[in-house]
């Protein structure tokens, strides 16, 4: 449980994602064109989805970002029992997003640059466990084959060391998070783990993706 006071301490004394070890990944050579069209969905896993919802709400052309759980049945996806690490879940958001505004490849970009580490296999800075594991949910073929392709793109010029363990998962159902865990970050930025953990993250954002950043969070 990330708030346990190990955690806490672990994530004062080692930062998960320091500004300065963010990655800026290549522009995938694989991706949909910007185009007219109804809003998209997207889920992405890599680690605590507070940090993960934090960057994404900046980025331009995405309406709304959910904290939540995929990859296990809907029964168990309650905080307390995902923290056990045996449902099968991952800690997860979902982003909608306007695809005349920015493509699923950039999402992608942005997901493996700055939203998390993706060689870290079943963790994430002070937070281990399987429900912290890096993973796509693609929600479409089309959505699949630009993921794949875009890691195989990022495998092949050795963009990170060691390996990138990112799964891809499938469109297994998405199950919003519980009230509380909803624009944790905004509600909470200068909470230890936060401002240690997660803020770095959006302010690598904003300096590595200076196009892409929206000074008013979505939602």
């Amino acid at each position: 449980m990330k708030r346990s006071l190990i955690a806490l301490a672990l994530a004062l004394a080692t930062p998960a994602c320091a500004a300065e070890r963010m990655v800026l990944a290549p522009a995938p050579a694989a991706d949909a064109p910007l185009v007219g069209g109804a809003l998209q969905k997207a889920v992405f896993a890599g680690g605590c989805f507070w940090g993960i919802e934090g960057v994404f709400e900046r980025v331009k052309g995405v309406k709304s970002v959910v904290s939540g759980y995929a990859g296990g049945a809907k029964s168990t996806a309650v905080y307390e029992i995902i923290g056990t690490g045996m449902t099968g879940h991952a800690e997860a958001v979902e982003v909608t997003w306007d695809p005349a505004i920015v493509s699923y490849g950039t999402l992608l970009r942005v997901f493996f640059s700055v939203a998390h580490d993706p060689t870290q296999l079943n963790f994430q800075g002070p937070d281990s466990g399987t429900q912290y594991r890096t993973a796509i949910f693609a929600r479409s073929a089309e959505q699949d084959r630009i993921a794949k392709a875009y890691v195989g793109q990022l495998a092949k010029a050795g963009t990170w060391k060691p390996k990138i363990v990112t799964t891809f998962e499938g469109a297994k159902p998405f199950y919003p998070a519980e009230d509380y865990h909803q624009n944790y970050l905004r509600a909470h930025p200068t909470q230890p783990y936060i401002a240690i953990n997660d803020i770095p993250k959006v302010e690598a954002l904003k300096k590595l993706f200076p196009a892409l950043w929206s000074e008013k969070p979505a939602g």
